[in-house]
């Protein structure tokens, strides 16, 4: 790991990614270690012939365990690109989806339009799922005093959540997630945090919240094993098993269902365009653009040139920029003062807080022991 208090700030001469990312290193000419770290992933994955095959064998086996059921997946749709582009795919596939919005108060009217208009023309179900705001924003309250970096996690772990408890009331087997490698393979791992720690959440919420979450769809590991072990519901990244570019993708849905851009990777929030424009820049020294881009680089869709050039630009506009950050203080109940002193007091690490870590690690000592028993009994046989 770098120090970074004792430094040279460097670019890597392949992709955007620098030396604001901790971990980062580089070789002889210039390149960071995410070029090789790509190259290997990509050489680990199917052909393109087995890819469809896989593709072909998941849709089938969606739909087969959906027989007789009014849909046979549920899909998250926050408005954006991947997960639009799924409900797309997912009607040419003939999937029947229950399309789910995760609705935590933040949603910009281009994304609430952008929703209605795509679940309008595939013909989809939609069921909007909407959050106790007053859990909520006394969760994001805490997510802020407590300084850490991650503080989407209080929305990612919650739809995680609220899609398991939703597939399992309906019967459904299968979540359809708009992850994927060809976008977001690209990440620091300490530009973020573990979505699914619920013993990070409940202690950061212990120590500064005050509202009890009763409501709220948190998503632990017990959850994880309960629903994935006991109940049979995974959740499928099959974006992964198409031939998938951003851009294509966004000029399919502007073309046939009437998408609007909203001009950043999930800026479809305003709660994430401030998050990810102003909080993580200012407070962290993040610019998670560089990720996005150098992602986009090594996929071959962009140029380094053109990311360059993309990284000359602003966040997003400074007039919408204070627009927001007083929005986000009032609708989150601090005032401006007290706002930007959170935003100026150092970051703590999530670790701080404790993690779930020694319970992940003895799960995965019972898997492992499960498995070679289960292949020593299929060896005998």
């Amino acid at each position: 790991m770098n120090d970074p208090n004792n430094i040279r700030h460097q670019v890597c001469t392949v992709t955007v990614m620098d030396t604001t990312d901790p971990d980062i290193s580089f070789d002889g000419n210039g390149g960071c270690n995410y070029v090789a770290e790509f190259e290997a992933f990509r050489a680990s994955l199917p052909d393109p012939k087995t890819r469809d095959r896989m593709l072909a064998t998941q849709v089938s086996a969606i739909k087969a365990a959906g027989a007789g059921k009014r849909y046979d997946c549920v899909l998250g749709l926050s408005g954006g690109v991947d997960s639009s582009y799924l409900a797309y795919l997912a009607k040419e596939w003939g999937l029947r989806p229950l399309v789910v919005h995760f609705d935590n108060g933040w949603n910009s009217e281009l994304a609430v339009s952008n929703i209605e208009e795509i679940v309008t023309r595939l013909g989809f179900d939609l069921e909007t799922l909407v959050m106790d705001w007053e859990e909520f924003r006394d969760l994001q309250r805490a997510y802020f005093l407590a300084s850490v970096v991650d503080i989407e996690v209080t929305t990612d772990q919650l739809i995680q959540g609220a899609l398991c408890r939703l597939a399992a009331r309906h019967g459904i087997k299968t979540i359809l997630s708009g992850t994927n490698w060809a976008t977001e393979w690209l990440m620091p791992r300490t530009w973020n945090y573990r979505k699914q720690d619920l013993v990070n959440l409940t202690n950061i919420h212990k120590k500064f919240g005050k509202v009890p979450l009763h409501k709220s769809t948190v998503y632990g590991l017990r959850h994880q094993i309960w629903y994935t072990y006991f109940k049979g519901i995974k959740t499928v990244g099959i974006l992964d098993l198409v031939n998938y570019s951003k851009a294509k993708a966004k000029g399919v849905l502007i073309k046939e269902l009437g998408w609007r851009d909203y001009g950043g990777k999930h800026y479809e929030s305003t709660f994430t365009r401030f998050y990810q424009g102003y909080v993580l820049p200012h407070k962290f020294n993040i610019d998670k653009r560089k990720a996005h881009l150098s992602n986009l680089i090594l996929t071959g869709e962009i140029t380094r040139e053109e990311a360059l050039a993309e990284l000359q630009q602003p966040t997003y506009d400074a007039q919408l920029m204070a627009s927001d950050k007083f929005y986000v203080a009032k609708k989150l109940q601090f005032s401006l003062p007290e706002f930007n002193a959170i935003l100026c007091a150092a970051p703590t690490p999530h670790e701080q807080y404790g993690t779930d870590s020694a319970q992940r690690q003895t799960f995965m000592k019972w898997v492992t022991r499960l498995s070679k028993a289960r292949n020593a009994v299929t060896r005998q046989q």
